[in-house]
C-alpha cells in the first residue's frame, strides 16, 4: 500500500521546467531523503506534495486518509502566546475534549445517566487520540530541539528567528502524522539538538521526506536517496555513503551506453552514404528507417560536477608565517555586560586545523572574532604571530555592501582591476553574463556566500578563519570548499555545525563547555567516539555488581568416556553440516526464483503501460518487495555458505 505519489507530474515556473513527467511512490516507512544541486526543485518538490502548489499537469497527492506535517524551510510564525500553547495549537479538538470533560468532572457526583454516558464517550476518545500523553510528548521534544523548560511560558513573540524555526520543528514532530515533509530541518539546530533529532527519527513510527544538504544526518537518518535530475526522480535503495557510489557508477554506464549508441549511428550512417545509390540500396534504405525510429541518447551530464564548479584556491603567496600563529593565554571573551568565556586559552600553531564546536549561543563565533581581532578580549590579550595574514569569512556577511553591485563589490577591494578583469574573475563563481552588475541585496544566500569567498581570495592568506562557511551551499559547493580546503597549506580556524565538513577539514577541535574551552586532538568523529565511551565508562561505574550467596558446588558427575564425546562430537558435526548443506541448496533455488520474478515484473514495467497507472503502481510495489526479499535471501545465503565453509 502506498502513502502518497507523484504521477506523471509535471510542473514548471515560467522559463523554468522542475518536474516533468516524474513519478515516485511513497510507502507507510519510507525515509526518503530528496537530494539534488541548488534549483534543482526539491522545496518546490516538497510544496507539491504538501498541496501548497499544484502540478500543471499529471498527479501528485497524498493517498487515502494519510496525514501530512510540513515543515517549512521559512518561517512565519504569527507573534502571539507562549510557545507551549504554540505547540499544543495543533491539538485544537484535543484540548476542546480535555475542556468539556473537566466542566463534567466538576460536577460528576451529581451528573445526570446522560452525562455520565457522554463523560465515557469523551474519555474513550481522548484516551484514543493520545490526549494524556501529549503535553509530556510537548515538553520532551522542546528540550530535543533546544528549549528549556522555562522557556515553555517566554511569549513567540521574543524569539529570535533561529527560535522560531526551532519551534516550528517541535509544532511539526509532535503531530506525528503518517507522513513528515522536512526542508533543511537541521538548519537552527546545534551539533547536540541535531543528534537528539537523529534518535528521534530513527525510532519515528511513520514515513518522512527530507530535503537537507548535511551529508552526516542524511547519513544517519535515510535509508533511501532520491535525486532530482532532469526533471525526474532517480530513486537509489541506498544510504547517502553507497549511493555517492553507485551515482557514479550509474553515470559511467550512461556515458558507456551514449558512446556505444554514438559509434553505432555514425557507422549505420557510413553504410547509408555509401550503399544508398549502389547495388545494396534497399538495405540502406532499411536502415535509415531504423535510424529514423531510435530513440536517440542525450549525452550524460553531471549536474553536481557543474554546480561544483567553483573557483576556490586558497594561496598563502609562499610564506606560512611564525612557528607560533596565534597566542592568547588567559582571555575573557564575551561583551562589557555579558562575558561568555572566562580565563580560556588558546594557541594556535602554523599548519594547525582547527574547529571550534559547541551549543547555540556559547560564544564559538564570538571567540573567533576576538582571535582575529575583530573584538577586543575583556581580558587578556590576543597575540598573532609575524608574518600572518589572515582572511576572515563572517557567517553574517556583513563585509558585504547591500548597495554595490557585484562588479563594485570587487573593486572595493581591488581597484586596480579592470571591469573586464573582474568579470572573468566572477565567472570563476558561477557569477555569468549580466550577473557582475547586479546589485549585491538581490543575491541569495548561497550567491552571497561565493560573493564573500570570492572577496577573501583576491589576496593571498596564511590563515583563513571562516564562521559556519558551508551555509547556504549545496553539496557540490560543499566539497568544492572541502577539497580547496585539504589542499590549502596554512592554518584553519573554522566554527561550523557540519560533521562531514569537520570529518574532512579539522584534525583538532576547541569545544566550548559552559565557560570552559576544551582542546582535543582529532576531528568531529575521534572526538564523539571517545565522549561516548567515556559515557559508556561512568553507565558502568554506577552500576554496582550484584553480590551472589555462595552456592555448594553439585557433586561431580563421572566423566564420559573420551570415545564416546568424540563420536557424539562428530555426529553433531555430520548433522549440523548436513542442515548447513540443505539450507544453502534451498536458498540458492529460492535466490534463483526471485532474480527470474525480479527479472519478469522490471520487463512489464519498462514495457509501454498506455496510461494504467494503478497496474504501473502495483508493479513498482512489487518490485521494490521482490527486491528487498531478494536482498535479504542473498544475505542469508552467504551467512550460511560461509558458516559450511567453516566446517571440517
Amino acid at each position: 500500500m502506498s502513502l502518497a505519489q507523484f504521477a506523471d507530474a509535471h510542473f514548471s515556473y515560467p522559463g523554468n521546467e522542475i518536474l516533468s513527467g516524474a513519478s515516485l511512490l511513497i510507502k507507510p516507512g519510507d525515509r526518503l531523503a530528496l537530494v539534488g544541486p541548488n534549483g534543482t526543485g526539491k522545496s518546490t518538490a516538497l510544496r507539491l506534495l504538501a498541496g501548497d502548489l499544484q502540478p500543471d499537469s499529471g498527479d501528485v497527492r497524498v493517498l487515502g486518509k494519510g496525514t501530512v506535517a510540513y515543515l517549512r524551510q521559512s518561517q512565519e510564525l504569527a507573534g502571539e502566546g507562549t510557545i507551549l500553547e504554540a505547540l499544543l495549537e495543533p491539538f485544537a479538538e484535543l484540548l476542546a475534549l480535555h475542556d468539556e470533560l473537566g466542566r463534567i468532572e466538576a460536577h460528576l457526583a451529581s451528573a445526570t445517566p446522560a452525562e455520565l454516558e457522554r463523560y465515557g464517550d469523551l474519555q474513550e476518545r481522548y484516551t484514543h487520540q493520545g490526549g494524556y500523553d501529549i503535553e509530556s510528548r510537548v515538553r520532551r521534544l522542546t528540550a530535543d530541539v533546544g528549549f528549556s523548560e522555562a522557556d515553555l511560558a517566554r511569549s513567540v513573540a521574543t524569539l529570535s528567528g533561529g527560535e522560531r524555526g526551532r519551534l516550528e520543528l517541535a509544532k511539526v514532530l509532535v503531530r506525528q502524522p503518517d507522513l513528515l515533509l522536512l526542508d533543511e530541518p537541521t538548519n537552527h539546530l546545534d551539533l547536540a539538538a541535531i543528534e537528539r533529532l537523529e534518535g528521534y527519527l530513527a525510532e519515528y513510527p511513520g514515513a518522512f521526506v527530507m530535503v537537507s544538504h548535511d551529508r552526516a544526518f542524511i547519513q544517519r537518518t535515510c535509508r533511501e536517496i532520491v535525486e532530482l535530475e532532469g526533471g525526474k526522480f532517480v530513486r537509489y535503495p541506498y544510504a547517502y555513503d553507497k549511493y555517492v557510489t553507485e551515482r557514479d557508477a550509474r553515470l559511467e554506464r550512461a556515458r558507456v551506453e551514449y558512446e556505444r549508441q554514438r559509434e553505432h549511428v555514425e557507422k549505420t550512417e557510413d553504410f547509408i552514404r555509401r550503399n544508398l545509390a549502389g547495388q545494396r540500396t534497399k538495405q540502406a534504405q532499411s536502415r535509415r528507417k531504423m535510424l529514423e525510429k531510435l530513440e536517440r541518447l542525450e549525452r550524460p551530464e553531471d549536474n553536481w560536477q557543474l554546480a561544483g564548479k567553483i573557483g576556490l584556491t586558497f594561496t598563502t603567496g609562499g610564506e606560512l608565517g611564525s612557528k607560533e600563529t596565534i597566542r592568547a593565554p588567559s582571555i575573557t571573551v564575551g561583551y562589557p555586560d555579558k562575558p561568555i568565556l572566562r580565563e580560556v586559552t588558546v594557541n594556535v600553531y602554523r599548519g594547525d586545523r582547527v574547529g571550534i564546536v559547541g551549543p547555540n549561543g556559547s560564544g564559538k563565533s564570538t571567540l573567533l572574532r576576538t582571535l582575529v581581532g575583530d573584538l577586543a578580549p575583556l581580558g587578556g590579550e590576543v597575540q598573532r604571530g609575524t608574518g600572518v595574514r589572515l582572511g576572515y569569512f563572517d557567517q553574517k556577511l556583513s563585509s558585504l555592501d547591500e548597495s554595490h553591485t557585484l562588479l563594485e563589490e570587487i573593486q572595493s577591494v581591488r581597484a586596480d582591476l579592470s571591469p573586464e578583469v573582474i568579470r572573468q574573475y566572477l565567472a570563476k563563481f558561477r557569477f555569468f553574463g549580466d550577473d557582475p552588475f547586479r546589485g549585491v541585496r538581490g543575491l541569495s544566500g548561497g550567491e552571497r556566500s561565493r560573493l564573500a569567498m570570492a572577496k577573501m581570495m583576491l589576496f593571498p592568506r596564511n590563515v583563513l578563519a571562516l564562521d559556519e562557511p558551508t551555509n547556504h551551499l549545496d553539496i557540490p559547493a560543499r566539497e568544492t570548499l572541502e577539497a580547496a580546503l585539504e589542499g590549502f597549506p596554512g592554518t584553519l580556524l573554522v566554527v561550523s555545525h557540519d560533521r562531514y565538513f569537520l570529518d574532512r577539514v579539522c584534525r583538532k577541535l576547541l569545544v566550548v563547555d559552559g565557560d570552559r574551552l576544551e582542546s582535543h586532538l582529532g576531528n568531529w568523529s575521534d572526538y564523539r567516539a571517545r565522549q561516548r565511551q567515556k559515557e559508556r565508562d561512568e553507565r558502568d561505574r554506577r552500576v554496582e555488581p550484584r553480590r551472589e550467596e555462595p552456592r555448594p558446588e553439585p557433586a561431580a558427575a563421572p566423566p564420559p568416556a573420551a570415545a564416546e564425546v568424540a563420536r557424539s562430537a562428530s555426529k553433531d558435526r555430520e548433522r549440523q553440516r548436513r542442515r548447513l548443506e540443505r539450507k544453502v541448496e534451498t536458498l540458492e533455488i529460492e535466490v534463483s526464483r526471485l532474480e527470474g520474478q525480479l527479472e519478469a515484473v522490471r520487463a512489464e514495467l519498462a514495457a509501454d503501460h498506455q496510461g494504467d497507472w494503478q497496474k504501473l503502481h502495483g508493479l513498482a510495489d512489487r518490485e521494490r518487495e521482490l527486491d528487498e526479499l531478494l536482498a535479504r535471501r542473498m544475505s542469508e545465503w552467504e551467512s550460511a555458505a560461509a558458516a559450511l565453509a567453516q566446517e571440517p
